[in-house]
């Protein structure tokens, strides 16, 4: 879930710059007889009328929720390319805006949540995968194609296959399965018949293990490593829209609407 810009930043600045303005020409104008906001600077009005909005804008941005756009099938069949998710922002504390920092502990993340990221290599960029391992845990990824947690194999659960678009608009029928992490959560995911990166890793204190539910296709902790806390954006809550306007995509689609992301 690529940004083209900081438009956290930008809303933050904006808020900040018609805030000032407000407060400058409130002081101003302090002891001296009121007058009609129509006379009122240009500049002065546009603040006034923008800047409670900005302030919300951000506050609920920030604290609260935030939508993402879905623009990869990485978490297929969990999520669509498409889908328009909303994230809870606060499920792993609430954070300050554009530094990122901590200001308030709420809830830990848990097995099985699937969860928005500042993707590590390049912090600027958002991901969204599911978290498999926590820290202290031991991850292995078997050339079977099968997950093994602190030594316990998981249990899977065969399902009816899945059908995928390929690049030249042809149908492409994949295996399907449903995963029971140790936690009890049980979701599905997606395999292809090719190979895959087998591996076992350790994860450190204070660091998170992700994996895509479309398992075969999906650039994550088995590549690039693992997700320091500090990187956690929120919780994928539901999707909210669906519309898909790449090539060979299936456009608007109704019964996405209010989708539970499990």
């Amino acid at each position: 879930m690529e940004k083209g810009f900081n438009i956290e930043l930008i809303l933050v600045v904006l808020t900040a710059v018609t805030g000032f303005i407000v407060l400058l020409y409130t002081l101003s104008r302090w002891g001296k007889p009121k007058q009609a906001r129509s006379d009122d600077p240009f500049l002065v009005d546009f603040s006034k009328s923008f800047f409670p909005i900005l302030l919300i804008v951000v506050i609920v941005r920030s604290f609260i929720a935030e939508p993402f756009r879905i623009p990869s099938g990485s978490m297929i069949p969990t999520l669509e390319i498409g889908d328009f998710i909303l994230v809870k922002k606060y499920a792993y504390g609430v954070r300050l805006p554009v530094i990122h920092n901590k200001v308030l502990e709420v809830n830990k993340p848990e097995r099985g949540d699937v969860v928005v990221f500042r993707y590590p290599p390049q912090p600027e960029v958002n991901y969204i995968k599911r978290l498999i391992g926590l820290p202290g845990d031991t991850i292995e990824w078997s050339n079977d194609k099968k997950l093994t947690i602190n030594g316990k194999a998981l249990k899977y659960q065969p399902l009816e296959g899945y059908s995928l678009k390929g690049d030249s608009n042809k149908v492409i029928k994949v295996s399907q399965e449903s995963e029971t992490l140790p936690n009890g959560v049980t979701h599905k995911l997606i395999l292809y018949p090719q190979g895959t990166r087998a591996g076992k890793w350790k994860v450190p204190e204070g660091h998170y293990f992700m994996m895509g539910d479309n398992r075969d296709n999906s650039s994550d902790s088995r590549f690039w490593g693992f997700v320091p806390e500090a990187n956690l954006v929120g919780k994928a809550s539901f999707v909210w829209m669906h519309w898909n306007w790449q090539k060979n995509g299936d456009g608007f689609q109704a019964h996405r609407i209010g989708t539970a992301v499990n």
